[in-house]
């Protein structure tokens, strides 16, 4: 992939994104870690933990990066946007702060989109921790979809059409990631900004799970096949378990639940993406907060159809195009489509009045709100077993453990309790007392595996605290590449032109 160099991208006719040749970084400059979501965008600032800057040798149990400080802005598409900034305990005493620096869901009128967000935060930065933007000199972005670019980055032309183009089978995600690129780009212009894939972890899948049942020479020409997402989760997750259970990660057999209001589980053999719940978009495998998950492909025909059933009478057809299929399926479904709220803890709730009531001698209605909840709650447990159980036989029962990542996996304590309570037939137990305190033990891996269980030789149930932002930033770190090389100062030694030195440092797609 050609380097970046001074061409620029024409989206509309008054708009144009300018490229410019960046060279590597001195060790001393910050990685920004950005993740867009659909409405939120969520941000962490790192620097390079002095040890590795020194010897550039990463060990095996700590990171090459220390955590300065977080952002968070959500509701950016239902305004007010929500804006929170919380500086690091370990770097506070490092950082110059203003009075009051902190601020929790401020609502902020200015937020009108993902690049004016992005904007607020750079503004925050300086004014608040006293950051300028030239002391950025990488910007990792989580990008959904990544098509068969299967190695980070550096954001080009060619890159950034190809995202785009991918869009179409994120839409969720990679639109609001193109957005925080350009804003990015054109803030920060001293600044590589790199593109991490999500389903650049699944490219270990064997074409036989990772291929549909289509013609092929089809399949192949539009790249129609299983990419699976969540990968820097997945990534992360394989790490730090491997760090947990004092083993090296290439012997690791896992089945790994990263359940959140997007929702995916994934079949990790020798440390290795096997096989993964969701396909050639986020759209197949579990349902979430809006999305359907699999689905009989014909249903949405039924759907859609005017008549009280399906017909083929043409009169009572609706032309369903893709983008009308897509908002169906992506933005009209799911739990929230069940029951009205996309907030996985008030199904929860919802689910345990039910239950209450049942025990009570009472029936709820199947219209009553708690019937709604019981139903969304039941449907996302019986689809996760069905995961489990399948992944269970792909690994012939050689699964030293089951983990829960993500927002609800790694919160809720209902769901872990049921989905280990359906595996007991596998031999999988659960420390009730365990699940229920894992919020209030610190670490990033947390053992809640039976008394009875836990040895050497059972099946390890774990839950992991996710960090994307963090995995970015990690890969960035241990990437020699963009990085100035320690004895580029050193008397004698020949510097490189920045033009030289950016080709070196380009990423191969």
């Amino acid at each position: 992939m050609p380097h970046r160099s001074n061409k620029s991208v024409t989206k509309h006719p008054q708009e144009t994104i300018a490229f410019h040749d960046d060279p590597p970084a001195a060790k001393s400059g910050l990685i920004l870690s950005v993740n867009a979501g659909s409405s939120s965008l969520k941000i962490s600032l790192y620097r390079l933990t002095e040890s590795f800057r020194n010897a550039y040798d990463p060990s095996p149990t700590s990171d090459p990066v220390q955590l300065l400080l977080t952002s968070n802005v959500t509701s950016i598409s239902s305004p007010p946007a929500s804006f929170s900034f919380s500086v690091s305990d370990s770097a506070s005493a490092s950082l110059t702060l203003a009075p009051n620096t902190q601020a929790k869901k401020q609502p902020v009128d200015s937020i009108k989109d993902h690049a004016t967000a992005f904007s607020h935060f750079l503004d925050y930065l300086k004014s608040q921790a006293n950051i300028g933007r030239e002391q950025i000199v990488h910007v990792c972005h989580r990008v959904v979809h990544g098509g068969d670019y299967f190695e980070p980055v550096v954001i080009n032309q060619e890159s950034y059409q190809h995202i785009e183009r991918l869009s179409d089978l994120a839409p969720l995600h990679n639109g609001a990631a193109l957005s925080v690129m350009k804003a990015c780009i054109t803030a920060l212009p001293q600044a590589n900004s790199i593109a991490y894939f999500d389903t650049s972890f699944h490219r270990s899948i064997p074409p036989a799970i990772a291929s549909y049942a289509i013609d092929q020479t089809i399949a192949k020409k539009k790249g129609l096949k299983k990419y699976g997402f969540h990968g820097l989760s997945y990534a992360f997750i394989v790490r730090e378990v491997g760090r947990f259970l004092q083993r090296d990660q290439s012997t690791l057999n896992l089945i790994v639940l990263h359940l959140g209001s997007g929702a995916s589980v994934c079949c990790i053999r020798s440390g290795k993406s096997l096989d993964t719940s969701m396909g050639l978009t986020p759209l197949n495998g579990l349902p979430g907060a809006t999305r359907s998950g699999a689905i009989d492909p014909s249903l949405i025909f039924h759907y859609t159809n005017k008549a009280a059933r399906m017909s083929h009478d043409r009169s009572q057809a609706v032309e369903v195009h893709v983008t009308m299929a897509e908002d169906i399926l992506n933005k009209r479904s799911g739990w929230k489509s069940l029951t009205g709220t996309t907030e996985f803890g008030e199904v929860v709730n919802g689910m345990k009045a039910y239950d209450e009531k049942v025990v009570a001698g009472e029936q709820p209605g199947e219209n009553t709100c708690e019937a709604k909840c019981k139903l969304a709650y039941d449907l996302f447990k019986d689809r996760i077993l069905n995961y489990v159980g399948s992944y269970y036989l792909k690994l012939q029962g050689q699964v030293d453990a089951l983990v829960f990542s993500g927002g609800i996996g790694e919160r809720s304590v209902e769901l872990r309790h049921d989905i280990i309570k359906g595996m007991a037939c596998l031999g999988f137990g659960i420390d009730e007392e365990g699940n229920k305190s894992a919020d209030d033990v610190g670490g990033v891996v947390v053992e809640i595996t039976s008394g009875e269980e836990k040895d050497e030789s059972s099946k390890r149930v774990l839950v992991c605290r996710t960090d994307e932002q963090l995995e970015m930033a990690r890969q960035t770190a241990l990437q020699k590449k963009f990085w100035i090389p320690d004895d580029a100062n050193k008397p004698g030694v020949e510097i490189k032109a920045n033009k030289e030195l950016a080709q070196e440092v380009q990423v191969q797609a």
